[in-house]
């Protein structure tokens, strides 16, 4: 597996080098999409976290594997079999839920243990929640700590963000989630038993 540093570059360069660029300002926008909708309220957000969040992974898998624009009707491909990725959401945070009940450091292990699951779900779209969820955990058996490591990683671009009243955090979220489309790509493509 290469190094968090390595990924954090692959990143940088697929959301170009400027971060007022096209590229970054079009993951921000996606970012923002994302929360929007996903904070209205907690019953909606319980209805598109699914689809929403497998479109969010498929919009930056498209960008790291294709490196061209990506549209943003992109982001709503979730919803064209909305049943399926709105159980997959739902299932995704129940099981983390109910981990977390167990004191809050197992529900962290679970919920990096299915952390793949959405991009899983973008690669085969015929998997339903529960192979995505089981595909995810075998995927991740080994590498929740290299994630873990990797997401702390961007620790110091959060502060600073923060300092900036918060909304240099904006431009953080797209970096951190390109990281960790490069984190599954690798893994991915390092998995022999990956289909």
């Amino acid at each position: 597996m290469i190094s968090n540093s390595e990924l954090r570059a692959r990143a940088r360069d697929t959301l170009g080098s400027e971060i007022f660029g096209e590229k970054w300002l079009f993951a921000l926008l996606v970012c923002l999409i994302y929360s929007a909708i996903t904070s209205i309220s907690a019953m909606a957000s319980v209805i598109v976290l699914g689809p929403l969040s497998v479109g969010l992974s498929g919009v930056f898998l498209s960008a790291v594997r294709n490196k061209e624009k990506v549209s943003i009707e992109n982001m709503f491909n979730g919803f064209k079999d909305f049943t399926s990725t709105f159980l997959l959401g739902l299932m995704v945070t129940l099981f983390t839920l109910l981990w977390s009940l167990l004191f809050i450091i197992p529900g962290i292990v679970k919920a990096y243990s299915y952390s793949m699951a959405f991009y899983i779900k973008n690669d085969h779209p015929e998997y339903d929640f529960e192979q995505c969820i089981n595909e995810s955990k075998r995927m991740m058996n080994g590498y929740k700590g290299k994630l873990f490591s990797l997401h702390i990683s961007f620790i110091g671009w959060l502060i600073v963000g923060a300092l900036c009243l918060g909304v240099g955090t904006l431009w953080v979220y797209p970096y951190i989630q390109m990281a960790t489309t490069e984190f599954y790509n690798e893994l991915k493509a390092k998995d022999p038993a990956s289909l």
